[in-house]
């Protein structure tokens, strides 16, 4: 019956049929978080790194009510210029599938679907979590939940710097999630190498990274795991100029109304303008780091399988 709502592309499929490592991606990033023609420059040029490093990439996205799990070049187009996409999370997906509309989808999702698609490695930018003022507002993504169910490994540059880092690495922690930082000791802050937070774990190579995820899940314990890939050095941002620009952000919002998954669209925009679209080229960037990591990590898994 699952057919029915998956699309899954003849390449993508003709890969996980065959044992080959196969990475996905994610489409909101394309839809909500990042202007025209960026957006859709910066997916094709994911997917090619992909590609270089030994993998299959599956950008993901739903259009008119098809789970999409790898997309053509004018489905790209499509989601990168039309303004009729719904930002797509947990609860979003049965009524965008029932409806025939289209969706982007976020870290939850996307492992969703990946998940559906036996698709073990997802590459995003940063993943979402416990929003600064949340003990007023309980606003936590749904990544979180679906990060202590979902087993998918998600590359990420750390959590976004808009969110309370320390209190999503503490909720990751409650619900089991491991948190890794590849390559430092410091779990990463996005625009960021340092967010002032210890990983769970520092991991050095992709053979030990895929050895310890594959250790998880055959010991039957569900979930994804974090995996936090620092931005590289000569593209972070200055530590106190984006956390000032944050600040700013944040206050706007507030004076605004805006609130839930308007939220961070609105944040990264306007952090966007404030610093000069610098931040646009550091994200920019980190996702073309982790699109290398994640490659390098699903071949690893496939030659342990």
């Amino acid at each position: 019956m699952l057919n029915q709502y998956l699309d899954i592309h003849p390449e993508v499929q003709k890969a996980l049929e065959s044992g080959k490592p196969v990475v996905a991606l994610e489409s909101t990033i394309i839809s909500h978080g990042m202007p025209y023609p960026n957006n859709i420059e910066t997916a094709k040029k994911v997917e090619e790194i992909v590609r270089e490093n030994g993998a299959i990439p599956a950008t993901i996205g739903i259009i008119k009510g098809k789970l999409k799990v790898g997309l053509t070049e004018e489905e790209l187009n499509f989601m990168g210029k039309s303004k009729d996409i719904l930002k797509a999370s947990r609860r979003d997906l049965p009524f965008i599938v029932a409806k025939g509309l289209n969706g982007a989808t976020t870290v939850a999702s996307t492992m969703i679907i990946s998940a559906l698609a036996n698709i073990k490695v997802f590459v995003t930018g940063g993943i979402g979590g416990v929003h600064r003022g949340a003990q007023d507002t309980f606003d936590i993504s749904a990544d979180l939940q679906e990060l202590a169910h979902t087993n998918v490994a998600v590359v990420c540059a750390g959590a976004k710097s808009i969110l309370d880092i320390g209190l999503t690495l503490e909720y990751l922690e409650t619900h089991g999630v491991p948190v890794i930082s590849y390559g430092s000791e410091e779990f990463p802050a996005f625009y960021t190498r340092k967010s002032g937070f210890k990983a769970d774990y520092r991991i050095d190579s992709e053979i030990e990274l895929a050895k310890a995820i594959n250790a998880k899940w055959d010991l039957g314990l569900n979930g994804g795991v974090v995996i936090g890939n620092p931005i590289p050095e000569e593209y972070q941002m200055d530590y106190d100029i984006i956390n000032n620009s944050i600040e700013e952000a944040l206050e706007e919002s507030k004076k605004l109304g805006i609130s839930g998954k308007e939220t961070t669209p609105f944040l990264l925009s306007k952090i966007k303008e404030i610093t000069k679209g610098k931040s646009l080229e550091s994200n920019i960037k980190l996702v073309y780091n982790n699109a290398v990591l994640g490659a390098k990590l699903a071949v690893e898994l496939t030659k342990i399988k």
